[in-house]
């Protein structure tokens, strides 16, 4: 298989930093434990955990600076099955099965974590972060097959936004019954669109 997927290693944290950012994280769960995600505000976070409202913003800049914390937070399981969980969502299964299997599996996390990722999204500012995982795990898997003429990191990025904002805001505005059907949708729909831009699944670039 191609190049090893490596996330990056986040930033040296001290110690005290590290303890403020669990705290922070604790004290959010349990105010969107309490309520709706709109009853999670920045002056809540600071009055709650005890923090002072400068911390609050130091740590996560906005508002939807704290849902994507979370979100990130909650991501790193699936994060760990992608680098080293069964094929085809670990290592050891083709290129297409891999993406397939990924789509389905953020899809979701997605749809588990829909409140937390709406509010995250909501806020995103355009290039204000860093590419988003879908984005990097696409890319190196797109570098294994052979698809001539293609520009890899324009498709991955293309094939990321199908997993992200637009589906979310599906997700979230669907009736609750409705949503089971409309997440296995999405799904059907991501592996139609990976067969018809990468080939079946099954099978292994030479």
């Amino acid at each position: 298989m191609g190049t090893p997927l490596i996330w990056g290693a986040p930033h040296p944290e001290r110690a005290d930093a590290a303890r403020n950012r669990q705290r922070l994280l604790a004290t959010a769960r349990e105010l969107l434990a309490e309520d709706r995600p709109d009853y999670l505000t920045m002056d809540r976070l600071a009055e709650r955990s005890g923090l002072g409202k400068g911390t609050v913003f130091r740590r996560f800049g906005t508002r939807a600076g704290i849902f994507q914390a979370l979100l990130d937070d909650n991501e790193r399981a699936l994060q760990l099955q992608i680098l080293s969980g069964p094929p085809p969502l670990g290592p050891g299964a083709p290129p297409v099965d891999r993406i397939i299997a990924y789509g389905s599996a953020r899809i979701r996390f997605l749809a588990e974590n829909q409140d937390i990722a709406h509010a995250a999204i909501g806020g995103r500012q355009p290039g204000g972060r860093r590419p988003p995982l879908s984005q990097i795990h696409i890319r190196v898997l797109l570098r294994d097959l052979d698809l001539p003429g293609a520009d890899i990191d324009l498709l991955a990025g293309q094939l990321a936004s199908a997993l992200e904002g637009p589906l979310l805001v599906q997700l979230f505005d669907a009736r609750e019954q409705d949503r089971p059907a409309l997440t296995a949708g999405f799904e059907a729909g991501w592996r139609y669109l990976i067969e018809r831009v990468c080939g079946p699944a099954g099978t292994t670039a030479d």
